[in-house]
């Protein structure tokens, strides 16, 4: 039965990326509407003919991995839950003489078997973008940034988990709610921290050297009430060479960040126009209405969660190799329930994010009153990522956190 259910899944999996390799290279097409050719929207009056070509192909693969890594998970968790490696794992946990113990072993081991199984697909990604010209860090360097995720996540995962289901035990039919609750200041808390405890374990911050653009950027600031006396900079172009900006953390934690390769290759005018949108967001309140959005995601997730999974394992407790859902060897399960939730969800949060993205871009259109500025930093963006100017209504909804720049440099163009 596991062999059959196993070649199952496996070749649904199988025919799903055959069915995304073909839409995304020889069906989906991505070029701009014929109204807006020579416009400043169209990529062939700013990119040159290799760069529209490398864009056209990245962006194919990009999109045709985004759709197949998800999937590629579920199909993960599937396989370890029918071949009682979960089972395994908690077994070894066991013999640990602290419950926190036994947790912290299945999670390790189940963390570690996942890094190496997708490994492979995330060196891929990797080399792409290394090949593409987008990412300028060494593999060492890469590797050590994963090894840290992995830690990290680790240790958050084990809190997370050994919280998760002792409120199983002890409460099979409220423990959505109780969770939910731990999740509102956790969240905050990890909000706050990150701009200075998290962030710079990856990379070194330093505070603006350009002092005259930094006055610049600090009286926007100051515009808006951001409580930031400095500008910090992040060395990304040992990394990539890719454009970035933004306001991080939140109260007396935030920050103006931007990225060395934003200040090499923009001009002081463009960098304005984009910490104005970043401003844009903090006036908005975009970050407090975006920790909102998610813990109402988490409440309804964690709800269908404990809807769903006692009906899964009654009716398929045998083939997954879960006796009860208090046990911590169906946490592959609540994980794929989780990320089906997320993948299937995320068209509605990303309609959100561009809805505040478009925003954003106004206040900052208001704030610096520079269209041409505007039109030329997302141009930039564009070519410094090989971006793909008006994607498909597929990758859009799935994809884009952010308005496809046909439609941003049209916003502001006037």
């Amino acid at each position: 039965m596991t062999k059959k259910w196993g070649l199952i899944a496996v070749v649904a999996f199988s025919l799903y990326a055959v069915a995304m390799y073909f839409y995304f290279f020889h069906i989906q097409n991505s070029g701009i509407p014929a109204a807006l050719k020579g416009t400043v929207a169209d990529p062939s009056t700013f990119m040159t003919a290799q760069e529209l070509v490398l864009s056209e192909d990245l962006s194919k693969i990009r999109n045709f991995l985004f759709f197949i890594a998800t999937p590629f998970e579920w199909l993960l968790y599937f396989i370890i839950l029918i071949t009682g490696i979960s089972r395994l794992f908690e077994k070894w946990g066991s013999e640990q003489k602290w419950p926190i113990l036994g947790n912290a072993m299945y999670v390790f081991w189940l963390s570690f078997l996942l890094f190496i199984l997708q490994f492979p697909l995330n060196y891929y990604k990797y080399t792409l973008s290394k090949s593409y010209g987008i990412s300028t860090q060494h593999f060492s360097s890469w590797l050590k940034d994963n090894v840290i995720d992995f830690w990290i996540s680790f240790g958050i995962s084990v809190l997370i988990v050994s919280v998760l289901y002792w409120l199983i035990q002890k409460s099979p039919k409220r423990w959505w709610l109780y969770a939910w609750a731990l999740t509102v200041p956790f969240s905050i808390f990890l909000m706050f921290i990150q701009p200075v405890l998290i962030d710079p374990i990856y990379n070194d911050f330093s505070p603006l050297k350009d002092k005259a653009l930094e006055t610049k950027i600090l009286s926007l600031a100051e515009q808006a009430d951001i409580p930031s006396e400095h500008v910090y900079e992040v060395n990304m172009s040992e990394k990539t060479n890719a454009l970035n900006a933004y306001v991080t953390g939140i109260g007396d934690n935030s920050r103006i960040v931007l990225w060395d390769t934003t200040l090499n290759q923009l001009t002081d005018e463009e960098i304005l126009f984009i910490m104005a949108h970043e401003i844009g967001h903090y006036v908005m309140k975009d970050v407090y209405i975006g920790i909102a959005e998610y813990l109402l995601m988490t409440l309804i997730g964690l709800w269908l969660i404990a809807k769903m999974m006692p009906w899964i394992i009654r009716r398929y407790g045998s083939t997954l190799k879960i006796k009860q859902m208090s046990n911590i060897h169906s946490l592959p399960l609540f994980l794929l329930i989780s990320s089906f939730l997320l993948f299937f969800s995320s068209p509605l949060s990303n309609a959100v994010s561009r809805y505040q993205e478009v925003r954003a871009d106004a206040y900052a259109m208001e704030l610096v009153e520079d269209p041409e500025a505007a039109v030329t930093s997302f141009q930039q963006l564009t070519k410094a990522g090989l971006g793909e100017v008006n994607p498909s209504l597929l990758v859009k909804w799935f994809r884009y956190s952010h308005p496809p720049m046909v439609e941003r440099i049209m916003n502001v163009k006037d």
